[in-house]
């Protein structure tokens, strides 16, 4: 995408950055002020922004399968 100039720069920080403030573990620990691991459903801060970059990286949407794919 950045060939086709369609990013600006900085575009795909904010993009990471907001993959990872989204995250369960970050999600819990500012709302309830700990974190409980079993109770996640749509990944730490960490995985997201390791999946988003993964898959922007790759360019191939198949590389974002979480559950056939191994990090």
């Amino acid at each position: 995408m950045q060939q086709q100039d369609i990013l600006e720069t900085g575009d795909l920080q904010e993009a990471l950055n907001a993959a990872e403030a989204i995250g369960d573990d970050r999600l819990q620990q500012q709302s309830q002020g700990r974190v409980v691991p079993d109770s996640f459903t749509h990944g730490t801060s960490k995985q997201r922004y390791t999946w988003f970059k993964r898959g922007f990286d790759s360019g191939d949407p198949a590389q974002c399968n979480t559950f056939g794919s191994a990090l």
